[in-house]
């Protein structure tokens, strides 16, 4: 598990144009980000005790100072897991994904991950790309996963150079 701490505030550029590390004050606008791109989210809870645990870390992107994305990912050893990557629909196609993923790519490799893991439904084809674009190859697949569609998750892996 990393430490935050050891993670610059900002992954790259400035604010308004990189990732950035969000905390307990930014859980109810993730909330609300969440609630607009998925059916099924998270509770407060399970932000909450995330962040304090260190179970996961959370990036995301503002802009005009509002979250419009966001990334929650785990580092455990030498494996990275993206957990949920959420971006508001009127700033899609922007190169947002890109962004966060990236980000969380690389705090990832500085804390020691080679190897990066997601699932993602199969419907998915945007995020199919870009987790691609990314190196990701699909290596599974979980029948009837979501709770909200029943929808498979195609599982994918990565290198982390």
């Amino acid at each position: 598990m990393t430490e935050l701490g050891r993670f610059p505030a900002h992954a790259g550029g400035t604010p308004e144009t990189g990732a950035e590390v969000l905390g307990p004050a930014d859980i109810r606008a993730v909330m609300e980000l969440e609630a607009l791109c998925f059916a099924y989210h998270w509770t407060e809870e399970q932000f909450r005790l995330g962040l304090e645990r260190g179970a996961f870390h959370i990036l995301g992107v503002r802009r005009s100072g509002k979250i419009v994305g966001y990334i929650a990912y785990s580092v455990i050893q030498d494996e990275m897991e993206v957990m949920n990557l959420a971006v508001h629909p009127e700033f899609r196609r922007q190169g947002l994904g890109a962004t966060l993923l990236d980000a969380a790519l690389g705090h990832s490799r500085r804390a020691g991950a080679r190897q990066g893991f997601l699932d993602v439904k199969e419907s998915n084809l945007p995020a199919i790309d870009l987790y691609r674009k990314f190196g990701f190859k699909q290596i599974g697949v979980r029948k009837r996963y979501y709770p909200d569609t029943l929808e498979d998750a195609l599982l994918f892996r990565c290198d982390i150079p």
